[in-house]
């Protein structure tokens, strides 16, 4: 064998792969080379690479699959994780899309939970995120306004002239402004969770809003604050002699205010389970939970603080010489602090993070929101479809291998010996045909699903889909060993005393492969329909663990199919996808191997 040959015979794979993705060689090949080359196998592939619609399938079930087994390792989801605050976010990336007026031309802002709002110089309200309609309604008329703060759903406003407004969602009296607040002088406003605050220029305090979440409680401190900072619990306060002091009616770790710095501080800020005050000496001190490492305080600040702010689950502090730096929770890189210098004034709430410069330019960092929106429980939506995604792809693919063994071992015993064998394996197989698979699996899954942990469950699944599918597949396997058997080089085999175990799987199935490839092509589609619908029935994989169908069973729900359309739209996409780009890939090898399109 020459080298060009030897070259030729050592890349078989290669060549395969090449021609089927990228085409033909551009290589002039003399005759004796062009029929050479034309193998059984290099003409299915030529004939298959000139069906547009298997390749376009071969090329979308690639990308799926690349994107439910890499992707995750960029955008990875907790299982676990649940916020309120998030809850059926449609999709959408303006959380932060500051509108292009108030830069150079802002005096505050302050970000809700999917949404921000922001003052400009001449005291006009701007908004911009994921606006409820309610949210949208901004009082008319409004005198010039100079401080904003905006909650989970709505915004409390400060004008020039003392006056307070809100707008936004209106439950639990959130609409209802105090009138002891309306007739006072008011010096700032903050709101919360479902709450809001207005605290008077005379100490006093006054709270609307549902009280039954977030619940404070002014007693013995009225009259002696000076200022007050919120979150989805409770309440902080700073009183004018600085000393901090927990608005709340129960005991809870915010009351744990270290000593050693009462009579010393200067700003506060609360996240959801920790709170943070800053000393006359520059300094932080955290107490409270020890969640997201809210209380590693990097030691280059210290000393070097001279504001305060907090999110959700991290701090935010300006620093003296107008840098900024963030620490604590970073699941939506909300502590990741872009490059800052010169910076006047900073905010923090919720998962978003606002600076300004001394020339009133606004920077932002953090969440920007959701590709494809979020769950009920705050879930990402689309880190949730990549991990399901590589589930069902799995769940589906190894229920295809146990099935392809047991099939592929019957049908070639089967077709070969004949006879006996081959009545008891057939009707064997008519047997297993005939057990239902969804019935059965719901019964199992009633039955045992309890009294095994998830991750046997999933394998339950494999198992179960396996040992169902496998009939189809030995029935062909067994007809095409039929006649195959009678092949004249079977003949041969056998005269020179070849063992029938290895005449049969290592010379009689090759010829037969590609017929078994169509076959479990198809089966992979059928079994991610079939995980799918279990999980969707509530009988495959649970919750938290997330796969197509059981995010498909979470929307199940007139509500969820009108209002949140997301979450029901990118799964039955994902699925359907993925299901139709396989049978046309297998519909597609099909037709290749067909020989009445391989007459030349």
């Amino acid at each position: 064998m020459n080298d060009n040959a030897k070259k030729r015979r050592g890349s078989t794979f290669g060549d395969v792969l090449r021609i089927m993705f990228l085409g033909r060689s551009h290589t002039k090949l003399s005759l004796l080379e062009e029929e050479q080359m034309q193998s059984p196998y290099r003409t299915m592939l030529r004939n298959f690479r000139e069906k547009k619609t298997a390749m376009l399938g071969v090329y979308i079930f690639l990308l799926i699959f690349l994107a439910c087994f890499f992707l995750p390792i960029w955008f990875p989801a907790d299982i676990t994780f649940q916020d309120p605050t998030q809850q059926n976010t449609r999709p959408s990336n303006n959380f932060m899309k500051v509108p292009s007026a108030l830069q150079a031309n802002v005096t505050g802002l302050d970000g809700g939970a999917v949404f921000g709002v922001g003052v400009d110089l001449s005291g006009k309200v701007y908004q911009w995120g994921n606006l409820s309609a309610k949210l949208k309604a901004i009082p008319t008329g409004m005198d010039p306004i100079v401080e904003v703060s905006a909650g989970l759903d709505h915004v409390v406003a400060l004008s020039s002239t003392g006056k307070l407004y809100t707008w936004g969602n209106d439950r639990f009296n959130l609409g209802s402004i105090p009138a002891a607040a309306m007739n006072t002088p008011i010096k700032q406003v903050a709101a919360g969770h479902q709450i809001s605050l207005a605290l008077a220029e005379n100490g006093n305090l006054y709270v609307w809003g549902n009280e039954n979440i977030t619940r404070i409680s002014t007693r013995g401190v009225q009259g002696t604050i000076d200022k007050v900072v919120v979150n989805t619990t409770t309440a902080i306060a700073l009183t004018k002699d600085k000393r901090v002091v927990a608005l709340s009616s129960r005991e809870t770790p915010f009351n744990y205010v270290p000593d050693a710095i009462q009579g010393r501080v200067v700003d506060i800020a609360t996240t959801d389970r920790s709170a943070a005050a800053l000393t006359t000496d520059g300094r932080v001190y955290v107490w409270g939970g020890l969640d997201y490492g809210v209380q590693e305080i990097p030691e280059r600040i210290q000393g070097n603080v001279v504001h305060l702010v907090a999110g959700r689950g991290h701090f935010t502090a300006l620093l003296k010489d107008g840098t900024v730096a963030s620490w604590g929770w970073n699941y939506y890189h909300q502590t990741d602090v872009p490059k800052l210098s010169g910076i006047v004034y900073v905010s923090a709430d919720y998962f978003q993070n606002y600076a300004i410069d001394n020339k009133g330019n606004i920077h932002t960092w953090g969440l920007k929101g959701y590709l494809m929106g979020t769950d009920q429980y705050g879930r990402d939506t689309f880190s949730r479809l990549l991990v399901g995604g590589r589930v069902t792809l799995t769940i589906g693919a190894i229920s295809v291998i146990i099935a392809a063994f047991i099939g592929i071992i019957v049908g070639s015993i089967s077709g070969y010996y004949g006879g006996a064998m081959d009545i008891f394996l057939m009707r064997m197989a008519e047997v297993v045909n005939a057990i239902p698979f969804l019935p059965l699996a719901m019964i199992l899954s009633a039955i045992i699903g309890s009294k095994v942990s998830e991750t046997g469950r999933i394998a339950m699944i494999m198992v179960i889909l396996g040992l169902l599918s496998w009939p189809s597949l030995a029935r062909l396997v067994r007809g095409q060993i039929l006649a195959e058997r009678e092949q004249e080089f079977v003949t041969a085999a056998k005269a020179m005393g070849i063992k029938e175990f290895k005449i049969i799987f290592k010379h009689i199935l090759p010829n037969v492969i590609t017929v078994v490839l169509v076959n479990l092509t198809l089966s992979f589609a059928l079994c991610l329909l079939y995980e799918s619908s279990l999980s969707y029935l509530g009988f495959g994989v649970n919750e938290p663990n997330a796969t197509w169908g059981n995010m498909l069973y979470g929307c199940n729900d007139s509500t969820v199919m009108s209002q949140y359309w997301w979450r029901w739209v990118f799964p039955s996409i994902a699925l359907s996808l993925c299901t139709i780009s396989i049978n046309m890939a297998g519909d597609g090898m099909r037709d290749a191997i067909d020989p009445k399109l391989n007459d030349r």
